[in-house]
């Protein structure tokens, strides 16, 4: 080679891109999937069960093919409804029948006040709470607009039921927030945190001097219209819509794959990209899974399962997890009835009814009237036909063990599905004061979700905190779910596109 030719240079190889596994199929893996391979990941997805969307699932009744899991969204956020948009289903984004819910009392049922958080009312003095509470119970509520703000907001940690009882009383608390409490979140108020289930509300109280002003605030701050929205043909159409633009994104998607083990490799070289100018660093390799004889490299790990798995998958790689590992949720039951009974077009109690724990006779946490709540599944069944759906299971309740002898025991909660089945239709004909009998039942379907419902008890935040910590020491680490975000699909889908945003930006 002369002096005058150009040298030439070694050409670097071409890099792969990143690749991501997600642990865990449910929404907040599916929307990790999503945002990592608009990034520029190659993303596998690997679903222990045989289906994606976790608690936002389909099963066929009578014909219907209804929700099995979560059936609303709140809109608190734009999360949920921004995600339908993308997705290609903003146009069937609906809003439930007006009429509102119920409250079942031990003296009887009355309308659930509107205008309220948690349960909490934002008017201690408007008609619905004082036929809810009594002279007596809303005078004392009203008391909140007298007390220093300071009540019920120095605690670092506090309970629902702490609150409400510090600054309303105890009616309040029966009467209208275990009912809410127990229905949504399946837990008694003493043990769930306050700033978890309505984050800012103990802030508010501070910036507007009462509980009722903090909760007004919180309800004028919110979208307008209702508390909550669905998806016309069931929320179940957003895991579908959402399966199917991650194929199209060339995501690869398993389901019956449970994942056996996880394991940290030692430190590779490190893959750099960059992404909207700034670098982003990951450990090339940095995890091994493995699914039985099924085994790959990741550079970033989504471990979305719920919080008992996760640590347990993750316990031999990130020993320091092992002390967080959380409790199992409430196993929650869910009764499906489809009925011929006209008698229930007018709605008695209109989108249903939530249920008091001290009320006796009525096992039940929540009746959901869905053909009263959703025209599009009215329109669907046809006249005369209703779908009803009763809850079971609240934190610190187990069902009984069907015994061999026999039925479970008087009392208990109901266990097997004959027993879920009688309940339900004893449940429902008091709560809706309503024969619904056998001959009226066209159809009917049990679903169990054992412990898949987190738990915020107090100390959560901070356990949470921890969780978080240790995770962001681990290169290329993201653990997502219920368990850290809360419940509700706003929750999980904002924390999960927040996390994966945070991951990147690093």
């Amino acid at each position: 080679m002369s002096a005058g030719e150009p040298q030439s240079r070694p050409q670097p190889r071409p890099r792969s891109k990143p690749r991501a596994v997600v642990v865990g199929g449910g929404i907040s893996g599916l929307v990790a999937a999503r945002d990592l391979a608009a990034a520029g990941h190659r993303v596998t997805v690997l679903e222990a069960g045989h289906a994606f969307g976790g608690c936002v699932g389909s099963h066929g009744v009578a014909g219907l093919l209804l929700d099995s899991g979560a059936e609303s969204f709140a809109t608190r956020s734009t999360a949920v409804a921004d995600l339908a948009a993308d997705l290609g289903l903003g146009g069937s984004i609906v809003s439930p029948d007006p009429a509102g819910a119920w409250v079942q009392l031990p003296d009887g049922p009355l309308p659930l006040p509107r205008t309220g958080v948690l349960g909490i009312p934002a008017d201690p003095h408007a008609p619905e709470v004082r036929r809810a509470l009594g002279f007596a119970g809303s005078l004392r509520a009203a008391l909140d607009a007298r007390l220093p703000a300071s009540v019920g907001t120095t605690a670092e940690e506090c309970s629902v039921a702490a609150l409400v009882r510090a600054r309303m009383g105890r009616k309040v608390l029966e009467r209208l927030v275990a009912p809410v409490v127990g229905g949504v979140h399946s837990a008694d108020p003493e043990l769930i945190d306050v700033d978890v289930v309505a984050p800012g509300l103990r802030k508010g109280i501070l910036q507007h001097g009462s509980l009722a002003a903090a909760v007004s605030a919180q309800r004028a701050s919110a979208k307008a219209g209702s508390a909550v929205g669905g998806l016309a043909g069931g929320m179940f159409t957003l895991v579908s819509a959402l399966t199917a633009a991650l194929r199209q994104a060339g995501v690869e998607l398993h389901v019956g794959h449970p994942v056996t083990a996880i394991s940290r490799n030692a430190p590779a070289e490190s893959v750099t990209k960059a992404r909207g100018g700034a670098n982003r660093s990951f450990a090339a390799g940095a995890w091994t899974v493995s699914a039985g004889d099924w085994t790959t490299q990741a550079d970033v790990l989504v471990v979305a399962t719920d919080g008992p798995a996760a640590v347990r998958l993750l316990g031999p790689a990130v020993p320091a997890l092992a002390e967080h590992a959380p409790a199992a949720g409430p196993d929650v039951r869910l009764v499906t009835l489809v009925l011929d009974l006209p008698e229930l077009d007018t709605k008695p109690r209109g989108t249903g009814i939530l249920v008091a724990p001290q009320t006796s006779g009525i096992r039940a946490k929540a009746l959901t009237h869905a053909t009263a709540k959703w025209q599009w599944l009215a329109d669907l069944a046809g006249p005369g036909r209703h779908v009803l759906r009763l809850s079971y299971g609240r934190a610190g309740t187990e069902p009984a063990m069907p015994s061999p002898a026999g039925p479970s025991r008087a009392g208990t909660e109901p266990a097997t599905d004959e027993e879920l089945l009688a309940a339900a239709l004893a449940d429902a004909s008091t709560l809706l004061s309503q024969t619904v009998s056998r001959g009226v039942l066209v159809d009917w379907d049990v679903v169990r979700w054992p412990g898949s419902l987190p738990f915020a008890a107090v100390g959560h935040r901070k356990e949470v905190a921890e969780v978080r910590a240790i995770a962001r020491r681990q290169p290329g680490l993201l653990l997502l779910g219920g368990w850290l975000a809360g419940n509700g699909l706003s929750a999980v889908v904002m924390d999960a596109r927040a996390a994966v945003a945070l991951l990147l930006s690093d």
